[in-house]
């Protein structure tokens, strides 16, 4: 799909949407054209194969804090005057001046290709029982194990009332695998997932999906071995990678352009201030080449950036899409994102990533006196307002004066977004991205991202288990 393939005269959609913006701050049209498939195997068997196709459009005016969003599955000249005529509606009685777009950019950071086509679905079907097969075969203990596999291509055009038009085709695939684990009447699963904005190529080599097994393998064995938690204030030690999944739910949603213009956010107005421990920097970068929440421009065509967010435990600012920056005085970072075409833009993280320090990881795990070693992470909430999180460990370990003693399971962080962040007192030279598995939710909508952060040691968390 190409953007001169579009099924109306884009031109002549530009010159709607400039009429409609006439007097308003802002505005554009979002064409979402988009081919999914997924797979599930379970239980020796295909339980499910979904193929899927959506199109449909978006258009905005926005005028001042109001924004006039009006969207139709109808690709036609005539669905997008319908749209322009209820979107105008929210600058009545508005004089405002038109934002300028973005620059443009040639840059692509991944592939224009079409996962969904290559390999055939029998080549995907057989992958599938291959992965199974291999797994009961690898341990006797199996009793359970599940295998999906999911792509997504979307072909995106975004047009400004000026007349400029972005297109690309916008890859995503994932490859994850669950196992259960039965002995001595005790179950207990693991799973390991990867993906990325390419082409399944990379994901479905044996080498790469064995590895993956292996993991879910080791995972679900560790949880065998497991000892109920401990809980009680105890030093905590995140793992690299994906347990950056806590900084990006305590830390990176209170960092969004939107939570902080409206003062909801624990860090509302601290620009310039301590928020964290020296040495602590934050950043989210969405120009990571086929990472999952990489983007060569956002949602508004505004191209994504390598944003410091918390420089040397200072504030330096916030993640912005083009109406919260130009209500604060700032300018867009590109992050202006959105599920789906009939979705609203709103700031969100691309890849949020902590930044990596000195210390030698061995030796931060055996500076615990008494504590948890949280190397995976399952879910977590966190109230925006306070700061306040729960998160839980799918993979932790008790370690007490400097030595691992057991596997815990059921262990749940509990803790204060800024508070967990000025105390963090060591940062490893181990900074790692995780496997392409994360997805973001807010306001109802979800998006893919990424985290990344080096292994970390914070001062005191309150560690929720069994007593």
């Amino acid at each position: 799909m190409t953007q001169t393939d579009l099924p109306f005269d884009p031109q002549q959609a530009c010159n709607i949407l400039a009429q409609a913006v006439h007097g308003s701050d802002d505005g554009d049209i979002y064409v979402q054209r988009s081919r999914s498939e997924s797979f599930v195997f379970d239980d020796g068997r295909l339980k499910s194969a979904a193929y899927d196709t959506t199109q449909g459009f978006g258009l905005r005016v926005i005028a001042g804090e109001a924004s006039g969003n009006a969207h139709s599955g109808e690709l036609s000249i005539d669905a997008i005057k319908r749209a322009a005529e209820t979107a105008r509606q929210a600058n009545r009685g508005y004089d405002g001046k038109l934002d300028v777009s973005a620059p443009p950019t040639n840059r692509r950071l991944y592939e224009p290709i079409d996962p969904t086509a290559a390999p055939t679905f029998q080549v995907k079907v057989e992958l599938l029982s291959e992965i199974d097969a291999w797994v009961r075969a690898k341990d006797p203990r199996v009793v359970q194990v599940s295998v999906s596999l999911a792509g997504v291509m979307e072909s995106i055009d975004i047009l400004r009332p000026a007349g400029e038009m972005f297109h690309e085709i916008r890859p995503l695939v994932r490859l994850n695998i669950s196992v259960t684990l039965e002995e001595s009447g005790r179950r207990e699963t693991g799973s390991a997932g990867a993906g990325g904005r390419a082409a399944y190529d990379e994901w479905i080599e044996p080498g790469r999906w064995k590895g993956l097994a292996e993991r879910a393998l080791r995972k679900a064995d560790v949880n065998l071995q497991s000892i109920p938690a401990p809980a009680g204030q105890m030093e905590v030690v995140l793992g690299p990678g994906w347990p950056a999944v806590l900084l990006h739910e305590a830390v990176g949603h209170g960092l969004e352009g939107d939570f902080n213009r409206k003062g909801s956010s624990v860090y509302a107005g601290q620009v310039g201030q301590q928020v964290a421990a020296k040495g602590v920097t934050v950043v989210d970068d969405g120009t990571i080449d086929a990472r999952r929440g990489s983007l060569s421009f956002d949602d508004e065509g505004t191209p994504t950036n390598r944003t410091v967010l918390i420089e040397d435990g200072i504030l330096r600012g916030y993640m912005q899409d083009r109406q919260n920056a130009r209500l604060m005085g700032v300018a867009s970072t590109g992050n202006g994102r959105r599920e789906s075409y009939d979705a609203t833009i709103m700031p969100r993280m691309t890849n949020t990533i902590m930044l990596g320090g000195q210390d030698d990881p061995d030796e931060i795990v055996s500076s615990i006196d008494n504590g948890i070693w949280a190397v995976d992470f399952g879910g977590g909430q966190v109230d925006i307002t306070s700061g306040n999180f729960v998160f839980q460990c799918t993979e932790a370990y008790l370690v007490e004066k400097g030595k691992i003693v057991a596997p815990v399971k059921n262990a749940t962080l509990i803790g204060h977004g800024p508070t967990a962040l000025s105390q963090v007192s060591m940062i490893g030279n181990d900074m790692a991205m995780d496997d392409g598995v994360g997805t973001c939710g807010k306001a109802g909508q979800t998006v893919p991202v990424g985290v990344g952060q080096p292994t970390l040691k914070i001062g005191g968390l309150t560690v929720g288990g069994a007593g």
